[in-house]
Parts: structure tokens; C-alpha cells; sequence
């Protein structure tokens, strides 16, 4: 490993104070092979339909395929990981995002090969075209930004900041605005409102024009579609109850899932309805697409492996107060539409019933047989829908009406994974999870942090601390801030045990610790093109490394800690005194908030 340094930027005290960090530049853009594994990410449908362009993340490349046979037609390596994808209104280019090479590739489908790279931020991965207007708009990731592309040129016209972590847009059908969801909350965890944030953006001025708060907790903010008309925004997300303790997961105390409507004709959210059922989880949902007509809106739900039909039209009517269902249903489990229609202020309550869309019959769940669903896209003529089942390494095409799978077309034929793949694909599973609440993905997305603050039961009560990276745990004993597990292989399995109440089996248990060694540092997106520092990086590294503030004297070494605990003083309440585990400061770039809460 190769240590890398630069400046950021630390909250402390509510305040924020440029800070000197480290953070590590190990690993180049990956070199795909013809036998890597395959993951599919994201998928959309080309404009006569007749196209399937599918990115593979883990391979590299973009898969084109004839969507009636499931024939792969080609297949087009790329420099980096390919996420988001988007195709021009004349089908004949295909713009997709290359996650840690800093770009957008145009493809030419008809010649099959690479047009143009459009240079974009670091770690572009949602992408949206605002045709009319001749602009490519990329969520760049890493840096906190999006990126606005000239077409016509190629040149980036603006870059635009978003609060943290942009995932994915939606451009409105007059191209006036594009909805941006940002993945994870981008302030302090001890903030009692603390929650991730929506961007919209005015592609007239080429600037934030509102942000939009979701409920308490909220994070892993997912996909975004929009309604027909533009006027309304649907995005999926998880909901953590964070402020109460992990003593139980029935009836989602610590966590649920959660569809968020926006009302773009004021800017604001409309209502926050659970995709779960009150015994059953509906884990990570990820993927979302609206039906031409408007009658029915789809979910892929990661974590549980499920595809989620939800009645719009319906919810929309109950959601105006309109009365469509009986007086005893509205007495019973459906009590909650009543106190709406009574005033248009209830829809609040929707965020905390799990038996709202259900008691109302707004929902269908349907498993799809098919391990990791991502991306989804319908079919132009509505006759079938496609969906990533990114760790089966296939594409599920399903009927666009009802839901129910079709066939599954694998992009290369089954092989056994490796222990590594196993333990990955067990992190993101939630039928570990006692009722399947969530996964170990839904407080450490990419084996990293969720911005909010816990209180796990390892320590006592009362005293929450911030979620921690898992990268490198393995090589940086003892785990968790109080150091109360000795090593990441024991924190592992009291992982399992004691917050997703489940007894794991001893190789459940070795494979997950196998995918946590196999986490590598992701290269700085704050260093220059070159991978070299800035002048203010090398200003901070002389401070960094000057006796007079010592910072090395605990964070040294190549893991930039000295495995110690101290108590520095940051501490309070019920935690005032005791000594916390020296962090690395290894990708302390993406591990915000800082300090232990």
C-alpha cells in the first residue's frame, strides 16, 4: 500500500474547521478479464426496444443484448467499472458511467466501439440526458458533485455541489429541473433531524434550487423515477430508528424500507409510505421504474431478493384524501387512510405504519429466484420489464403486468464463487436477518458507514457511536470504539448474533469475514489527475508529519494507527473518561461524520 495525503475537512462542534487527514491511494483502475464475475449493476431499454444494455460492474464492460431471445450481441470492455447508463433519444449512442476512471464513455452501438470519453468527476455512477437542452448530467460519487456535460462539445459546463454522495437523476420531461438522491446524510449524527437529502436542480441556471429533507434517519437513498407529467418523484430508501437501542428487530424497531414521494410542483415531500409488511422486512430497496400509463410503480428490494408492485394510481387517491376503501377497513388495519383524508397533515404517520400500503392492498411483493436485484427498466411497448440480479449474474425478464418472472438469462454459465463472493453476497443478504429487517449492507453500504450514530448493546446503553468503516478491521484490532471485540472475525459473528438475531452457520460466518479482508482503500478522488498531491495536500502533510503536532505519533505506520486506545477528551455522557481505539485514518475521505458520534 501506498500512503497518499491531503487536506479535508472535519465537523466538529457543529462548526466546520479545515482539518489535516490521511487518506491512501492503493489501488489502481481495475484490469477486467474474460474470467471475471459477473454483476450485473444497472440495465435500460433502447428507444424501439429492441436493445438491452446491461453494465456489468465486476467485469468491466457493457453487455448489449436482444431482449425477445436473450442473445448477447456484444460485449465492449471499458477502462473502469460501468454503473449508471442512459441512451440518446435516436438509440443510436449509449452514454455510460465509469466508476474510478473519472468519465463517461459515449458508445456507438450500430459500430459497437467507444465514440468519445466525456471527463466528469472521479466516481461518476447515475446518469440522466436532458436531450432538448443537448446536456449529460453525471453524479459524481466520490467528490459530492454533479457534473454537467455539453454535448456537443464534450466539455463538463458546470459542476454542481450536492450534499453527499449523489446516486442517481432524473431529468423532468420539460427538462426544466433534475432530481438528484444523495445516498447518505451529510451532517452531523448527533443532530437530532439527521437524515440524506434530495438535490433539485435548475438546468436553466445550472444550480441547487431546492433540497429536500427525508424523514429522521433516512439513508441509502437509491434510484428515482418520475411520473409522466414531472410532477412527482419517487425514490426508495432505508429508515433507521437510530435513536433507540438494538434490543429487538420485530416490527421494524431498529430499521425499515421505505418509498418516498416528492412533490416537485412545491419542491417538497410529499409522503413517506413502508414497502415492509409488520412481521416481514422488504431489506434494501434499490431500483424503481414507473409505468407508461401511470397505474403501477416497481421496486427491486435488494436485500430480500423481491420485486415490489405498488398500486400508484391508488395511493395517489388515498394519499388526496380521496375515500375509496370500506368504513371497516378503515377501522381495522387501514385506520391510518382515514386520519389522511380527516387532514392532509396525517400523511406524516404514513413514515411509521407498516400496515398502510398493505391493510389498503397498494402492494404486491413477488420473489424473483435471483439473489441481489438492482436496476430495473420496463420495455417501451410495456410487455415485459428487465431487472439486474447483480449477484446471480443474470438478467431476470419479468411480465411488465403482474410481476412474475419469465425466464433468467445468465451472461456467462454458473460457477462456483469463491469464498470471498460468498461472504459478499451473504453481507448483502437479509434472509440472514431475523425477519429480514436488513442486511449487514443497510448500516455499512460498500463495507463502510451510513452517517448515522448506534446504540448496539456491546457497550451498554445510552452511549451511540458512530457507524465505523469495516475496511481494514482485520488488520486493526480490537474492533468497535471501546475496543469490546477483540478482533474482526469476533465481531463478525456478534454481528450476526445480536443485531440481526440470527446464529450464523461457521461458514456463513468465514465467508463474510473473507469478503471484509477482501475491502481494499479506494483511491482518493481529491488527488490530482496525475494521483499526485496538491500544494495544500503537501502543505498538509509537512503538519502532518512536524513533531510540533504530532499527529504520526499515533497515526503512524502504513495503516496510520498505532492500535492503541486513549481517552483524548472527545468523549461525554455515559462515555466521559473511558479510552476509544486509535482509527486509521486509511480513506478517511469517505467516513464522515468524525470522531466517535
Amino acid at each position: 500500500m501506498v500512503p497518499k495525503r491531503l487536506k479535508k475537512y472535519l465537523w466538529v462542534g457543529g462548526t466546520w474547521v479545515g482539518i489535516v487527514m490521511i487518506c491512501l491511494s492503493a489501488i489502481p483502475v481495475k484490469k477486467h478479464t474474460a474470467a471475471a464475475v459477473r454483476s450485473p449493476y444497472d440495465l435500460a431499454y433502447s428507444p424501439d426496444g429492441k436493445t438491452l444494455a446491461v453494465s456489468d460492474r465486476t467485469a468491466g464492460r457493457v453487455v448489449l443484448m436482444e431482449p425477445t431471445s436473450g442473445k448477447v450481441v456484444r460485449e465492449i470492455p471499458l477502462e473502469g467499472e460501468p454503473t449508471g447508463l442512459v441512451w440518446s433519444s435516436d438509440g443510436q449512442s449509449l452514454y455510460v458511467s465509469e466508476h474510478h476512471a473519472a468519465a463517461v464513455v459515449e458508445i456507438h452501438c450500430a459500430k459497437g466501439n467507444v465514440a468519445r470519453r466525456l471527463g466528469v468527476g472521479a466516481r461518476p455512477i447515475g446518469l440522466a440526458l436532458a436531450p432538448k437542452k443537448g446536456l449529460l448530467l453525471a453524479a459524481n460519487w466520490g467528490i459530492h458533485s454533479v457534473s454537467v456535460v455539453s454535448l456537443a462539445d464534450g466539455r463538463e459546463r458546470a459542476r454542481i455541489p450536492t450534499p453527499r454522495e449523489p446516486f442517481a437523476i432524473a431529468v423532468t420531461p420539460d427538462e426544466s429541473r433534475a432530481v438528484v438522491t444523495n445516498l447518505l446524510p451529510a451532517m452531523s449524527a448527533t443532530d437530532p433531524e439527521v437524515a440524506a437529502e434530495v438535490s433539485l436542480i435548475d438546468l436553466e441556471k445550472l444550480a441547487v434550487s431546492a433540497t429536500v429533507p427525508l424523514p429522521v434517519g433516512s439513508a441509502n437513498v437509491r434510484e428515482v423515477a418520475l411520473s409522466s407529467d414531472g410532477r412527482w418523484a419517487y425514490l426508495v430508501h432505508t429508515l433507521g430508528h437510530f435513536n433507540l437501542p438494538t434490543t429487538q428487530l420485530d416490527r421494524g424497531w431498529i430499521n425499515t424500507n421505505a418509498l418516498s414521494v416528492l412533490d416537485l410542483s412545491n419542491s417538497q415531500l410529499y409522503a413517506t409510505v413502508l414497502l415492509d409488511q409488520v412481521t416481514q422486512g422488504a431489506a434494501d430497496p434499490w431500483g424503481v421504474a414507473v409505468s407508461k400509463d401511470g397505474e403501477t410503480l416497481w421496486i427491486t428490494l435488494a436485500g430480500v431478493h423481491q420485486l415490489a408492485k405498488i398500486h400508484l394510481k391508488n395511493l395517489h387517491r388515498l394519499l388526496a384524501g380521496e375515500k375509496i376503501l370500506s368504513d371497516e377497513a378503515e377501522k381495522g388495519g387501514a385506520a391510518v387512510w382515514a386520519k389522511v383524508r380527516q387532514d392532509g397533515r396525517n400523511r406524516d404517520l404514513l413514515a411509521y405504519d407498516l400496515a398502510a400500503l398493505y391493510s389498503a392492498g397498494l402492494i404486491e411483493r413477488i420473489y424473483l429466484n435471483a439473489k441481489g436485484p438492482r436496476g430495473l427498466d420496463l420495455a417501451p411497448d410495456g410487455g415485459q420489464m428487465a431487472v439486474a440480479a447483480y449477484y446471480e449474474g443474470a438478467i431476470v425478464f419479468a411480465d411488465a403486468k403482474t410481476g412474475r418472472p419469465l425466464r433468467s438469462v445468465a451472461l456467462e454459465p454458473a460457477r462456483e464463487p469463491d469464498l470471498a463472493r460468498r461472504g459478499e453476497i451473504a453481507f448483502h443478504d437479509a434472509s440472514y436477518c431475523f425477519e429480514h429487517w436488513l442486511s449487514c449492507a443497510t448500516c455499512h453500504p460498500e463495507g463502510r458507514v451510513d452517517g448515522l450514530n448506534w446504540d448496539l448493546l456491546n457497550d451498554g446503553i445510552g452511549n451511540p457511536k458512530n457507524t465505523k468503516s469495516l475496511l481494514l478491521s482485520a488488520e486493526t484490532p480490537p474492533s468497535m470504539s471501546l475496543g469490546v471485540r477483540a478482533t474482526m472475525e469476533v465481531a463478525t459473528v456478534a454481528g450476526f448474533r445480536f443485531i440481526q438475531f440470527h446464529e450464523p452457520e461457521p461458514e456463513t460466518a468465514e465467508a463474510t469475514q473473507a469478503y471484509i479482508r477482501s475491502l481494499k482503500p479506494e483511491k482518493s478522488p481529491y488527488l490530482l489527475p496525475n494521483g499526485k498531491l496538491s500544494k495544500l495536500a503537501e502543505q498538509g502533510k509537512k503538519i502532518f508529519e512536524s513533531p510540533k503536532t504530532g499527529c504520526t505519533v499515533c497515526h503512524a505506520g502504513p495503516l496510520f494507527t498505532d492500535l492503541k486506545m486513549y481517552d483524548v477528551g472527545t468523549a461525554d455522557g455515559m462515555d466521559k473518561g473511558k479510552a476509544f481505539d486509535t482509527p486509521t485514518l486509511i480513506e478517511l475521505w469517505r467516513t464522515a461524520p468524525y470522531l466517535h458520534t
